[in-house]
């Protein structure tokens, strides 16, 4: 029925520009002083229709843009590349607040921002939300097969279970020294924020161990199919491609340990060198709206920031009605949002390396 809907809105909003565009043109030119908007995004991150009802609706064109990592964003914008909307991920956000790269927001225009779910509000790398608003969040997790793997080991052992050798050579590790040593700490009960020497060489040869004994596959978007097909047991994944997975193939579960995990943020925000940043505005109070929310989460998988599409995915009848991966948790203390530490990341990073060559 929800797709129906939305294939009607969608029609609608075809129809209702058509014969219309020069003069929505001048009146978005009129209103924001452009109707053009430049959008610096994630690849395969945004609704099959948002852009182009976006730009039928308020006569503008979008220019989208795209990047594979928050690094390759940060190094355009420190280049003076301009942009009008951008969606970092929270510990990029917090370097580009230190470093005086963003527009504080005006927020009395963006009122849809009443409908943002409470967890998602004023996290760690914008605590009182000046300078950015929530556009997808989720977690980190273990997508496990029910039928193989025991729910009472992982609920005993968390992140321990992939050192487990009744698993040997049946688990997938994501490719990625943030999240593996994320695992590790949390594992050891440490902060996955640490910058404590002795605590991450202890992380170190936790991962070391596992290399050597575990077998494991280290793995990137492949892991999404492998784990819909169950050619592994265990895998390490986030939780919008954990839904996915879940929703494809009714043999795997999610689990996220008690010690604790990462709960991440992307966000939108306007940097300071915007030529359009009336625009901006609009456009970020659009995503926030429910029909572009909705076809956002739909398309993407990943949970909204908006609480009445949350509430609709997830409940009976919804695309994600008992997926326990779609909806990040909020009421662990043990949950972390990674903070931006270069140094601390240049370490692991030559420390992944050295993991992943150890045997």
């Amino acid at each position: 029925m929800k797709k129906l809907i939305a294939l009607f809105l969608g029609v609608t909003m075809v129809l209702s520009g058509c014969g219309m565009g020069s003069d929505k043109s001048a009146d978005a030119i009129e209103k924001y002083g452009s109707d053009t908007l430049k959008f610096y995004n994630w690849g395969e991150y945004v609704g099959e229709d948002v852009i182009n009802n976006f730009q039928r609706e308020y006569g503008v064109k979008v220019i989208s843009e795209y990047f594979d990592s928050n690094e390759m964003m940060y190094t355009k914008i420190q280049a003076g590349d301009v942009y009008d909307v951008l969606v970092p991920s929270d510990y990029m956000i917090q370097r580009l607040i230190e470093n005086d790269y963003l527009m504080e927001l005006d927020k009395s225009l963006i009122p849809n921002e009443e409908f943002l779910y409470e967890g998602v509000k004023n996290l760690d790398f914008d605590p009182e939300g000046k300078y950015s608003v929530p556009y997808f969040w989720g977690s980190v997790g273990i997508v496990y097969n029910k039928n193989n793997v025991d729910i009472k080991d992982l609920e005993k052992e968390g992140f321990n279970i992939l050192k487990n050798t009744k698993y040997k050579g049946n688990i997938y590790i994501y490719d990625s020294e943030r999240d593996a040593f994320m695992v590790a700490l949390k594992a050891l009960g440490y902060s996955m924020n640490t910058d404590n020497e002795a605590e991450i060489d202890e992380a170190y040869n936790w991962l070391v161990e596992l290399n050597n004994t575990m077998e494991p596959a280290y793995v990137t978007d492949e892991v999404i199919d492998s784990m819909v097909n169950g050619t592994k047991d265990m895998a390490i994944v986030y939780s919008g491609d954990a839904a996915y997975i879940l929703s494809e193939n009714e043999d795997m579960g999610f689990f996220m340990p008690s010690t604790g995990t990462n709960i991440w943020c992307d966000a939108m925000v306007i940097p300071k060198n915007a030529e359009n940043p009336k625009l901006a505005h609009e456009f970020i109070n659009y995503i926030l709206s429910y029909d572009a929310s909705y076809d956002n989460s739909y398309t993407v998988g990943y949970a909204s920031t908006n609480k009445f599409v949350l509430d609709d995915m997830s409940c009976e009848g919804g695309e994600y009605y008992e997926n326990e991966a779609y909806i990040p948790r909020t009421d662990n203390p043990n949950d972390e949002v990674f903070k931006d530490n270069i140094v601390l990341k240049e370490k692991l990073s030559n420390l992944w390396i050295k993991v992943k060559a150890s045997n």
